[in-house]
């Protein structure tokens, strides 16, 4: 129990002993035991033992604890300490009981202004005894006449220290689960913000697969066009080609034949005769070469551009995370580099269509 100096009623003959009863340190009531420095001024051991050790945060500058040394927080006598430290100082053992009649005398009027709970079954009988066998507070009538008269029973501050030590345990225990339970809610935030910073790395790793996997699928795709294009430009070259060997042609035969009608519509035979044979053999000698190159069946398609995507296809759709974790490093190894080899078949066959 706190006893505060805000707590004590005004004008009480008690706030002035308080007052002395307050430790310069933690500012409470001193703690047994209490120590007596050199100085006559009290502190609590462990307050002492704060202030040798470390300092105090309670004091505006820090207390030196070089050499067993440390000064006192309300005169700045300096302390010094044998090889026992603060439990070699004397204890005031007259603090200490002036502290317990305090204690006694300030809990007194509260105890007179408790609603004191009264016995069910004896309406003017208070409840003064707990029994121990039915575990229930009850009243001397009741042990007298009632229902527990044949029960053990004990006085109520007797059980009431037990089952309050009980219920402090009780409560430490609370603490530390909801301690336990905090720690575990910070670590299940820690471990939110891992997944999701996880999760954005690969989400960045297959976004920057896929990209690599277009830029190849682009890279063939340009290239397998150029080749159409190539056998396209080709393909129509030739046809050019061929288109003017039979125009030269068409011409010399378009030639021929006028001079052939031209010389059958010369009058007379001997003019005839000399041109004839001549021209006839013109004639011949240009059919025998009219025999041009030409085009094989099934020139105009393009069927040996036809793509089988279908091992690509698959492949991609064969795409997916490794699952399961093994113990075993080397294990673990290898299921890391499976996806990569994966893709780097599908790399190798996007580059072979």
């Amino acid at each position: 129990m706190d006893y505060n100096s805000d707590i004590i009623r005004d004008n009480n003959p008690m706030d002035s002993l308080e007052k002395q009863l307050i430790c310069p340190i933690c500012l409470e009531m001193f703690q047994k035991p209490v120590v007596i420095l050199p100085c006559q001024h009290n502190l609590c051991r462990k307050c002492a033992n704060d202030v040798y050790q470390a300092g105090n945060p309670y004091w505006p500058t820090r207390t030196s604890v070089s050499g067993g040394k440390f000064r006192c927080p309300t005169c700045r006598h300096e302390v010094i300490l044998d090889r026992h430290g603060v439990y070699g100082l004397q204890r005031n053992l007259l603090v200490e009981n002036i502290i317990d009649i305090y204690k006694q005398d300030y809990s007194r009027p509260e105890k007179k202004k408790e609603n004191h709970p009264m016995c069910e079954k004896h309406e003017d009988e208070k409840i003064n005894i707990y029994c121990v066998t039915c575990q229930v507070a009850t009243c001397s009538m009741c042990k007298v006449f009632g229902a527990h008269k044949d029960c053990e029973v004990s006085p109520l501050q007797n059980i009431y220290q037990t089952q309050k030590t009980e219920l402090n345990s009780c409560i430490s225990m609370l603490v530390a689960g909801n301690d336990r339970i905090q720690s575990i809610l910070g670590q299940l935030d820690e471990l939110c913000k891992s997944v999701k910073e996880n999760s954005q790395k690969k989400k960045e790793s297959v976004n920057e697969l896929f990209g690599e996997l277009s830029r190849l699928l682009e890279e063939k795709k340009a290239d397998l066009i150029q080749r159409i294009s190539q056998a396209e430009e080709e393909k129509i070259d030739f046809v050019h080609t061929l288109v003017a060997r039979y125009n030269e042609q068409l011409q010399t035969s378009s030639n021929l034949l006028q001079s052939a009608l031209e010389a059958v519509e010369q009058p007379g035979h001997a003019s005839f005769l000399l041109n004839s044979k001549h021209l006839i053999k013109r004639i011949m000698d240009t059919s025998k070469g009219s025999q041009l190159e030409k085009t094989e069946s099934g020139f105009e398609y393009m069927d040996q551009f036809t793509l089988d995507t279908e091992h690509v296809t698959e492949c991609i759709r064969s795409l997916g995370f490794s699952t399961g974790c093994e113990e075993e490093e080397d294990e673990e190894t290898e299921e890391y580099e499976e996806p990569e080899e994966g893709q780097l078949g599908l790399q190798q066959e996007l580059q072979s269509v």
